[in-house]
């Protein structure tokens, strides 16, 4: 997490040993796993953790910039996946499925933050930029990826390797948003080996 990014998310600044802190943000975590997002206040959280509304507000700014903060371990998990995409281990399709698989395992841990992060970006512009923010953090590994295949000459050249991750990157945060809203009509494992074959057919034309 970027300094800046770390301020917004703890109003006192970045202390990960305060436990006030992990007690809300634990407490949120558990609450978010019974009810909505907009079934859950301030109020509820505090009280789960045993602190004040007023220690509540001592670290975050109201509760969709709390969700933004326990989605952090999710965004780890995800990024640590995306390093796949750069080893040097096993073909395009195994390390892309790799990836995928990655950021489906992490998706599945953390589907209850996931679904409330999307109700806490709707509902809040701070947090709307923080997703954002998130999101491009990955278009550097995926550019990286996609250059170093087309100097190499396996993948033919294409759009603007950037482009062309945040494109494929926003995709990836569409399927997992139905996923999360119930609105998809098939199983996650049948998204994901399609998710799998656009990435494929994307940056090489074609399944190497």
């Amino acid at each position: 997490m970027s300094p800046a990014k770390d301020q917004v998310l703890d109003r006192r600044g970045p202390n990960r040993g305060d436990q006030r802190r992990k007690a809300l943000l634990g407490a949120l975590d558990e609450l978010l796993r019974e009810d909505t997002f907009a079934a859950i206040n301030v109020r509820d959280i505090a009280q789960r953790a045993e602190v004040t509304r007023s220690a509540f507000y001592f670290y975050f700014e109201n509760k969709a910039i709390a969700v933004a903060a326990l989605c952090d371990e999710m965004y780890q998990e995800a990024f640590t996946a995306g390093t796949e995409l750069l080893s040097a281990q096993g073909a395009p399709e195994d390390r892309i499925r790799r990836t995928m698989a990655g950021l489906f395992d992490a998706w599945t841990k953390h589907r209850h933050v996931f679904r409330a992060m999307l109700d806490a970006r709707d509902a809040d512009r701070t947090v709307r930029e923080l997703w954002d923010q998130d999101r491009e953090s990955f278009v550097p590994q995926v550019a990286s990826m996609i250059e170093q295949e087309r100097a190499a000459g396996h993948a033919p050249d294409g759009p603007d390797a950037a482009l062309l991750a945040t494109v494929l990157l926003e995709l990836n945060d569409r399927v997992l948003e139905r996923l999360s809203r119930g609105t998809a009509s098939v199983p996650a494992e049948a998204l994901l080996d399609t998710l799998v074959t656009v990435w494929l057919r994307t940056i090489y034309g074609s399944c190497p």
